[in-house]
């Protein structure tokens, strides 16, 4: 496969995986800002996917609606929805001979839906509600069209080994601004809807009450964020199937650089796999998430170079 064709999969697959991301993130903090207006911030989403200053955000902040306009329709903010689906078309369209039909209509009907004038009056002044669901359902439907027509080759691992980049690092980088907003302190005491909110925004709620009986506690919510191999936006999930898919693409042409990138997330899996929430505890949280996500970005950077012809 072409060092473009693969790079072009790679990237549409992330946009789309932060596109989702981004998504759920706004929903659910939607319905606990309405819930909890007094206490509740927009702060933790906006330091991990707005571009604003620090003046502007204190502006945003003052109304939901505002904050979810800025994510998911401004044209100046680089992880807006409207700019991920757009660089996610582009790639598409760019290697439209590697992607089933069905996958560029997906792309291209998700694309028409964000560029739609009427979006922002139903954000600003009706119910922001049904413009987010309508918008995680096209993410969804890219995701189960992809997995269900693409053919099994290098191309569909190309694109599986974006996206599960991109969700380990939205998964540690939400993890890190909600332990950050109670300063790393896990015995410190939390209403629980804080929690609920959090592992309803990773789709992780309903899994969590089955597994653990003792109620919303900091340690447990660690425990199946990062560690739980049944979890699919765990972490450690993530990293288990970029290993899976990055496998695949072995050949005799580039020995060098992937055992280069074989080793880098082999490392970094064994890292999560033999680690625990008590150890991580006297690490340090916030240094083991960073850690997290620098070695992913290294990865990339490998990617890059090896897979696609970056200098």
């Amino acid at each position: 496969m072409l060092s473009r064709v693969a790079d072009s999969l790679y990237w549409m697959s992330r946009y789309m995986e932060r596109t989702d991301s981004i998504l759920r993130m706004l929903k659910i903090n939607y319905a606990s800002s309405q819930d909890n207006n007094d206490e509740f911030s927009w702060q933790p989403v906006l330091r991990i996917y707005g571009s604003l200053e620090k003046e502007s955000t204190d502006k945003v902040e003052l109304t939901g609606r505002t904050v979810i306009e800025h994510m998911v329709l401004e044209r100046e903010n680089p992880n807006s929805v409207f700019n991920m689906v757009t660089k996610a078309r582009e790639n598409a369209r760019s290697v439209q001979d590697n992607i089933t039909t069905e996958v560029w209509q997906c792309l291209n009907g998700f694309y028409h839906v964000v560029h739609e004038d009427r979006l922002k009056y139903h954000i600003l002044y009706e119910d922001p509600i049904t413009v987010l669901d309508a918008l995680i359902r096209e993410c969804m439907l890219y995701f189960g069209v992809s997995d269900s027509t693409m053919f099994r080759g290098e191309g569909l691992c190309f694109m599986n080994v974006g996206k599960y980049m991109e969700r380990a690092i939205q998964t540690a980088d939400i993890l890190d601004v909600k332990l950050n907003n109670l300063a790393y302190d896990l015995d410190r005491p939390t209403d629980t809807t804080y929690w609920k909110y959090l592992l309803l925004s990773i789709s992780g709620y309903s899994l969590y009450l089955k597994r653990y009986r003792s109620g919303f506690e900091a340690r447990n919510i660690i425990d199946q964020v990062l560690f739980n191999v049944d979890f699919p936006r765990s972490v450690l999930y993530s990293l288990n199937q970029l290993h899976r898919y990055f496998q695949r693409l072995q050949t005799d042409q580039n020995t060098e650089g992937f055992s280069r990138i074989d080793f880098m997330i082999g490392k970094l899996r064994s890292k999560l796999q033999y680690s625990d929430v008590q150890s991580v505890s006297h690490t340090g949280l916030h240094h083991y998430l960073t850690a997290i996500n620098t070695d992913i970005s290294n990865i990339g950077n490998m990617l890059n170079h090896y897979y696609f012809a970056y200098s």
